[in-house]
């Protein structure tokens, strides 16, 4: 196959847009998640915040307006197709150049600094960038603008693997029920078992690229997913951590295998401000 050349100022151009349509404009899958939420919770207060949750999707849609004063770090994961030659600036410095100007476009808070001095760089970079090098000569590009509420209450863990699946499933029920209201529920939870420490901590925040809601592919896992959403509504947490049945829209899994000595599992919470764009060059 021919080696397809692309300008890195593409790349640019569309982190920029992918960063003032994630901050705006919710997707689809998270609308309808609220939909059913609001259709399963029992709790007065806890319908009520997804109604308030819907309006604020739709006058941040309408107005192109944050969703949420914290518009987060932005998490960018890439893939690049290895028939791709890429031009121009340098990769890294292309995305941070297209958070900078979508978060100043979007009139989005600035909220990365330095973490000795706390100065505050004022363009909300730089980004924190994923890479990974796949078949094909296309580049994948997601951007998830990450807030803090949930980042915060986010853990990872390193079982002795006698712990076995059972310490795992205690791990991420008791995580959403001591986060409480600080990861503004209703979350969608990102779970990463396997891999070592920085490998399961990466996997559980991927998890939540999947549209909300869908099941991975492998049964046991998707089994495994039904479960712990089941027991974590079970919590009583609630939206907004004010009590009810709804307090997570989604569990999602992914795994990776592991050392024979170790069972890490990582929990990356998420809030009900899903924000995530992708696109393919």
């Amino acid at each position: 196959m021919a080696i397809r050349d692309i300008d890195t100022s593409l790349i640019t151009r569309t982190v920029k847009q992918l960063c003032l349509e994630a901050t705006t404009v919710l997707n689809p899958d998270v609308i309808a998640a609220f939909e059913k939420g609001l259709a399963q919770e029992v709790s007065p207060q806890g319908k009520e915040i997804f109604r308030q949750l819907a309006d604020n999707a739709r006058i941040a849609r309408e107005e192109s307006i944050s969703l949420c004063q914290d518009a987060g770090m932005a998490v960018v994961f890439i893939e690049i197709g290895q028939d791709v030659h890429l031009s121009g600036a340098g990769l890294t410095e292309a995305v941070n150049e297209g958070v900078r100007q979508g978060y100043a476009e979007g009139y989005l808070r600035p909220s990365t600094l330095d973490p000795i001095s706390r100065e505050n760089y004022g363009d909300n970079t730089p980004a924190i960038l994923h890479l990974d090098m796949v078949p094909g000569d296309r580049v994948g590009i997601h951007v998830l603008p990450k807030g803090f509420g949930g980042e915060n209450m986010s853990r990872v863990m390193l079982f002795h693997p006698g712990a076995g699946l059972k310490g795992a499933r205690d791990f991420v029920v008791n995580r959403v029920r001591e986060a409480g209201a600080n990861s503004c529920p209703p979350n969608i939870v990102g779970v990463g078992i396997g891999g070592n420490f920085e490998k399961c901590a990466l996997i559980a925040k991927r998890a939540l690229l999947r549209p909300v809601g869908q099941n991975h592919p492998d049964p046991a896992v998707a089994r495994l997913e039904q479960e712990l959403l089941r027991d974590v509504n079970r919590t009583g947490v609630g939206p907004q951590g004010l009590g009810g049945r709804v307090t997570a829209l989604a569990v999602h899994i992914e795994t990776y295998p592991t050392h024979i000595g170790s069972l890490p599992v990582a929990v990356n919470l998420q809030c009900h401000s899903h924000r995530c764009k992708s696109a393919v060059l």
